[in-house]
């Protein structure tokens, strides 16, 4: 019991110090709402697709509250040519695709789907920082030293 209290303490500890709420950087929103789901184990298989790991979804059960997923888009910028950005949304557009799995979601747009199909999102905890990350991304040719920034294969 102690254990599952200091999840949900951490969890809450970590919404009351993160910008994570809703309308802030990490929840910004565009337009109406629409529901296009693609689940990562339909019959769409393949580098169409993104894949979440074991800890990507233990961690957005921890932290997502009712229809709260996480966004992952693609911009440019970055020491590498474009960069990761990744946070909390309730607002799935039109254009967006739908990966769930284990009860967890993550949302992309369809511009940087093109930039990260056949992925793998993470979630990484260290000594120095916890972090969503995008691991074996079949899109980039190279990365920055941290993981944020990447450059395409052309």
């Amino acid at each position: 019991m102690a254990a599952v209290r200091g999840l949900s303490l951490t969890a809450a500890a970590l919404r009351a110090v993160t910008p994570w709420a809703r309308g802030r950087l990490l929840a910004a929103s565009r337009g109406p709402q629409a529901r296009r789901e693609a689940s990562s184990s339909s019959a769409e298989a393949g580098e169409g697709q993104i894949h979440l790991t074991a800890s990507c979804v233990q961690r957005l059960l921890e932290i997502t509250e009712g229809s709260e997923f996480l966004r992952l888009e693609v911009e440019g910028g970055g020491c590498s040519g474009f960069q990761y950005k990744f946070s909390l949304d309730t607002v799935i557009n039109p254009d967006d695709r739908v990966f769930e799995q284990g009860g967890a979601r993550v949302v992309v747009d369809s511009d940087s789907l093109a930039f990260v199909k056949g992925a793998q999102v993470d979630f990484s905890q260290e000594l120095i920082r916890s972090s969503f990350q995008v691991l074996n991304n079949p899109q980039a040719q190279q990365g920055c030293s941290c993981g944020s920034s990447f450059s395409i294969k052309l």
